[in-house]
């Protein structure tokens, strides 16, 4: 049995949280790195600090995911894990930023910044999750794609405004430097101001999304009595995934080891190609100039992802649409490394959006096809890992390339470009059938 058509305000309603979500995520891609160098952290370890946020998304999501496929309880099936990582997420947003500023030794003030970052990080993976687990339970097969745009639109609106409050705060007023070891208080404003209104927005589709009941998700997915009996075994549904789910995997690997390295040295990169500072120079007002550029570069790139989200569905062939997309993602990055000008990068910065546009869309595109409603959430919480797992191999990485790359963090984003070109040719060995 079909699922019945959903109004454009049922959908928009059921996404809506994602924006919220998605501004906590922006805040901590584009100003991680800002903070623990602010907190005295060696450009060459820098990447280490970035390997818990994946290692906590491979084993929180696959989790989420088995988990919510066998919840029932009153306030619905996802619901309950969106509240719960909301509420820790906006707590932990409240005291990440403020790490220096608790009188702590530098070595303390970075380990508590750590503990931080995993208990954010877990958070919005749990928050998350249940965003993509919704659509694929309760919109029908007609109305995904539009379902899934509709949560990329609000996905990159969230990014913008979550990149540019840094850079909002300042122009009004609000510090952008402090003293030695301490975030300045326009990154720290930033993160209750995304901590408020993410709250806002996973109460609002709390409130105005019901979840189907069981018996009803049972019919309209085709699950049996068998079915509800079986036991989910990660390793299982593994073996068993369609050879979209590898294939579609060695793509997101170099997708994601290159967008890693972006989140990563893009602060220090502009710092030192652009503004002429040495990235170690943190209390410099030049590198904070720097890093407030960093969230306006993400957020014109959230642009140039809005706007190529349009022009992907115009591909007849959506692997052709994929690989364009991540090559001009690469040229984009490559091309950083050779613009001295902060306002030529906005070129750039729009070329990588539109390999990003193709990294939350295409995937999912490819694989929702092969998938039980079963198991979707453990499914799709299992891939999860191929975004996770890339990016831990890239931070333990990190430290080797830049110093083979002669410590130059501008480098690091042309190292990035070749990893998304081969993103782009690895497309074309995938085999868009159904398991």
């Amino acid at each position: 049995m079909n699922k019945p058509n959903l109004s454009f305000w049922q959908i928009w309603n059921l996404n809506f949280g994602f924006f919220g979500v998605q501004i906590a995520y922006a805040l901590q891609s584009a100003n991680i790195s800002r903070i623990f160098a602010t907190l005295g952290a060696d450009p060459h370890d820098l990447s280490y600090f970035w390997i818990l946020p994946p290692l906590m998304g491979m084993i929180v999501q696959p989790l989420v995911g088995t988990w919510s496929d066998k919840t029932w309880c009153r306030w619905g099936r996802r619901k309950p894990y969106l509240y719960l990582g909301a509420l820790v997420a906006v707590l932990v947003m409240a005291l990440l930023p403020n790490s220096g500023s608790l009188n702590l030794t530098v070595k303390a003030a970075m380990s508590f910044g750590l503990i931080m970052l995993m208990l954010l990080d877990t958070s919005i993976n749990m928050a998350m999750q249940p965003f993509k687990m919704m659509v694929g339970d309760m919109v029908n097969e007609e109305q995904k794609a539009k379902a899934y745009s509709i949560q990329s639109l609000l996905c990159n609106a969230g990014s913008l405004m979550g990149y540019v409050f840094p850079y909002l705060f300042t122009w009004i007023g609000i510090s952008n430097i402090a003293p030695e070891g301490v975030v300045p208080d326009s990154v720290t404003y930033s993160f209750y101001a995304g901590a408020v209104i993410m709250i806002i927005c996973v109460l609002y589709t709390g409130f105005t999304v019901k979840e189907m009941p069981p018996q009803e998700y049972a019919k309209f997915h085709n699950i049996t009595e068998n079915d509800k009996k079986e036991s989910t075994n990660l390793f299982h549904l593994l073996i068993h995934a369609p050879k979209a789910f590898w294939q579609i995997g060695l793509v997101q690997f170099f997708c994601w080891f290159a967008f890693l390295y972006m989140w990563n040295y893009t602060a220090g990169a502009i710092a030192e190609n652009v503004w002429g500072v040495d990235p170690m120079n943190t209390t410099s007002s030049e590198y904070q100039s720097a890093g407030n550029w960093v969230g306006i570069l993400f957020a014109i790139q959230a642009i140039g992802s809005i706007l190529w989200a349009m022009v992907l569905p115009m591909f007849r062939k959506i692997k052709v649409g994929y690989s364009l997309s991540l090559l001009l993602g690469a040229i984009g990055f490559v091309s950083t490394f050779f613009i001295h000008n902060q306002y030529l990068l906005f070129v750039s910065f729009i070329l990588i959006g539109c390999g990003w546009a193709a990294m939350l869309a295409m995937p999912f595109a490819m694989l929702t096809n092969a998938l039980s409603g079963n198991s979707i959430g453990a499914y799709l919480g299992l891939f999860n890992c191929t975004i996770c797992l890339p990016q831990i191999i890239a931070a333990l990485l990190g430290g080797v390339i830049l110093s083979l790359v002669g410590g130059s963090q501008a480098m690091m984003l042309v190292v990035s470009g070749v990893s998304l070109l081969l993103g782009a040719v690895a497309v074309f060995l995938i085999r868009e059938k159904t398991k």
